[in-house]
């Protein structure tokens, strides 16, 4: 069987949620958001393992709580870093070396749709990588702001939307590519945003596959109003 890893780093304070409690701990629907994630990406059926990457205080009462939520595959909770990038390093060390795709996705991004889970992991299957993204909607500006005052920009150029996607997550790709991109970065001292960004730095194609506005990464206190708001709709949907 092809193995698929997912990595979901969550070792994230989430300082702008403007809480005491991590963003990934916050519920949604009476669930904890990792939680509630965690079940999105499990409903579908190509992940073969998860790999969460947490606090190193908060390990042990992570796991205990994937180990009751069900996902019906193996799933470890490992020490995470002090960036995003250092976190999906540290679980990438752990993935055996025969996974064939490893898979990252927001801890804070719940709404992921199985078949958006498993056409990213298909594309990457075939490509080599692949991620989720939208068109970007607004007019895009390049700016300067070097001597300007904070909250002022001088805009240098404007850049045609339909050359414009917003990234977002899961993004998979071959095992062998990733440990590649994430060997390289380390040697040259490089922090990306994204995995794809490592990715194409070592000159690798990543293709985009079309994502949508409700699969939301939630970072302000509006996007879990608009989470409550998404959970409410499906609900109804699903009784209608």
């Amino acid at each position: 069987m092809n193995r698929v890893a997912a990595i979901v780093p969550a070792a994230g304070l989430g300082t702008r949620m403007g809480s005491e409690k991590p963003k990934q701990f916050l519920e949604l629907g009476g669930v904890p958001l990792i939680i509630f994630t965690l079940r999105r990406l499990a409903a579908g059926t190509s992940i073969t393992e998860f790999v969460i990457s947490a606090r190193v205080e908060e390990v042990m009462s992570l796991q205990d709580k994937v180990s009751k939520a069900g996902l019906g595959r193996p799933t470890r909770v490992i020490h995470g870093g002090d960036t995003r990038q250092q976190s999906v390093a540290n679980a990438l060390a752990q993935v055996d070396p025969a996974v064939e795709i490893v898979l990252v996705h927001d801890a804070v991004r719940p709404f992921v749709t199985p078949k958006q889970v498993e056409r990213v992991i298909s594309e990457a299957r075939a490509r080599g990588g692949a991620i989720l993204g939208i068109p970007a909607i607004d007019t895009v500006k390049e700016v300067k702001r070097a001597s300007l005052p904070e909250d002022v920009a001088l805009i240098s150029a404007t850049i045609p939307r339909e050359r414009i996607v917003l990234a977002q997550t899961p993004q998979a790709f071959s095992s062998l590519v990733m440990r590649e991109a994430f060997k390289k970065a380390a040697e040259d001292g490089v922090t990306a945003s994204d995995e794809a960004a490592l990715v194409e730095r070592i000159g690798r194609e990543v293709f985009v596959v079309l994502g949508s506005e409700r699969n939301l990464k939630i970072t302000r206190p509006s996007d879990m109003e608009l989470a409550r708001f998404y959970l409410e709709q499906e609900r109804t949907e699903a009784h209608a």
